[in-house]
């Protein structure tokens, strides 16, 4: 970090970023607006759905202990089926319990945060020699295993990551569902993958999670065994 700059200021160096704020700072305040939250001080969370492709953002207001739903984004585009990735160009979109790890305002792809693919349970469940990385939301609107948003919403995006870095929160959480997994989801999924039954205990061991937010609207800490099995701690 430059010293006596916020990590804001730093991303604003940034044309790209400069931009993304010039432009859509004032769209993204108001979708604040429009659910009555705060903008100042929030925490942020992003829930992806793949058979949906969509993209949920949530938002913790400064104070509170639970999260409220500020706006849904569309995938624009999609590659492979519903299951985790397990391997380097597979061009599977993964599942699980990730993090921004990454704010790359230089990408390729116009603007691009990055999750910790692989994490442990990836290392443990996928191919131990290439199980590939750099899976990124971004813009553009091709895929072979991130999620696109577009030019246009990826800027959104990126400044509601920026916002919330830049209010101190150090872990950004990004969970990544085939579905969401209600009562019954997960059985109706199963049926062309009834020979993959680590598939299906996969998704099994996502399902709590999931249940967990919807009911309780709270991040709560997530561990891995070694069998490569989330778990709410």
């Amino acid at each position: 970090m430059i010293q006596g700059l916020s990590f804001k200021k730093i991303q604003l160096l940034n044309v790209r970023v400069k931009t993304a704020y010039d432009e859509k700072e004032k769209v993204v305040e108001g979708y604040f607006h429009e659910k009555k939250l705060s903008y100042a001080g929030f925490q942020l969370f992003i829930m992806g759905f793949k058979r949906e492709q969509k993209l949920e953002v949530w938002i913790n207001e400064k104070g509170k202990d639970t999260y409220s739903l500020l706006h849904v984004y569309d995938f624009c585009s999609s590659s492979g089926t519903l299951g985790p990735k397990r391997k380097e160009g597979d061009l599977q979109i993964p599942e699980g319990i990730y993090e921004i790890n990454h704010f790359n305002p230089e990408s390729n792809f116009y603007l691009s945060l990055g999750i910790n693919y692989p994490n442990k349970a990836d290392k443990i469940l996928g191919d131990p020699n290439h199980p590939g990385s750099s899976i990124y939301i971004h813009g553009n609107c091709v895929t072979i295993g991130c999620i696109p948003i577009t030019d246009e919403k990826i800027k959104e995006l990126y400044v509601l990551a920026v916002e919330a870095r830049n209010n101190g929160q150090k872990k950004i959480p990004v969970y990544i569902f085939p579905d969401r997994l209600d009562a019954g989801v997960i059985e109706k999924l199963s049926l062309p993958y009834l020979a993959d039954q680590a598939l299906i205990q996969f998704w099994k061991s996502l399902q709590p999670v999931y249940a967990d937010f919807k009911s309780t609207k709270k991040v709560k800490d997530i561990v891995v065994n070694d069998q490569g099995v989330y778990s709410l701690r």
